[in-house]
């Protein structure tokens, strides 16, 4: 029953990921083929819609969710610029701990370190709680969604940081792996949300300290 479901929503979208294909493979020239830039839109696109409530918002999310995969695969392989630190955050649905403490590395290092974040079973919204305790200090994210954790972008990573999900992501020599030991916000009480958000932060701020050079971190 689900594929029947998932086909004519996926037919009803070819032409449109056709076009997004187009888009990201002139994006990539001279780095992968057509081919493999079509076959991540499709990836993708099915990733998303086995979680996704809102399928108007499937095309513009793909594009966005491959195109990084994409630059992801390219720095891995030494085809793309890597000239900053690159972290993963992972969590289990990528809607709570993993979406703040990206939000929080990204506003705290304003540039001087490139933040992707997944969730090993990504849910399909952000935590209302973490969403309210993140604008709370000014953080929207509006424009944040939950992702899989996919293999491309943990080989692009140089530090990866687990939150609860156990094993489920990809060791890779080289890299830095953390586990922080947090509250899901999702079970949390409000103020409890906003304990987890401080001492996400404090945390995002240390590991700053020890990825950038000590006249950029953040005081």
């Amino acid at each position: 029953m689900t594929s029947q479901r998932e086909t004519p929503s996926l037919l009803s979208a070819e032409h449109v990921l056709h076009s997004i294909a187009e888009d990201l493979s002139r994006r990539f020239t001279g780095v992968f083929a057509a081919e493999t830039v079509d076959r991540y839109v499709f990836e993708s696109y099915t990733a998303l819609a086995r979680t996704s409530k809102i399928t108007s918002h499937l095309p513009s999310l793909t594009e966005r969710f491959a195109r990084d995969r994409l630059t992801a695969l390219a720095q891995s392989k030494g085809a793309a610029p890597h000239d900053v630190p690159e972290v993963l955050l992972v969590c289990v649905q990528n809607a709570g701990r993993s979406q703040m403490a990206a939000a929080l590395l990204d506003h705290h290092a304003a540039g001087r370190v490139h933040v992707r974040s997944a969730g090993s079973a990504p849910s399909d919204a952000l935590h209302p709680r973490a969403v309210e305790v993140m604008r709370e200090i000014g953080i929207d994210l509006a424009s944040a969604f939950p992702k899989p954790l996919t293999d491309d972008v943990v080989r692009a990573a140089d530090v990866v940081i687990t939150m609860g999900c156990g094993d489920a992501c990809p060791i890779y020599p080289g890299k830095r792996y953390e586990d922080w030991d947090l509250r899901d916000p999702a079970d949390s009480t409000l103020e409890q949300a906003r304990e987890v958000r401080d001492e996400i932060d404090a945390r995002v701020r240390h590991l700053l300290t020890e990825i950038l050079p000590a006249s950029t971190t953040p005081h």
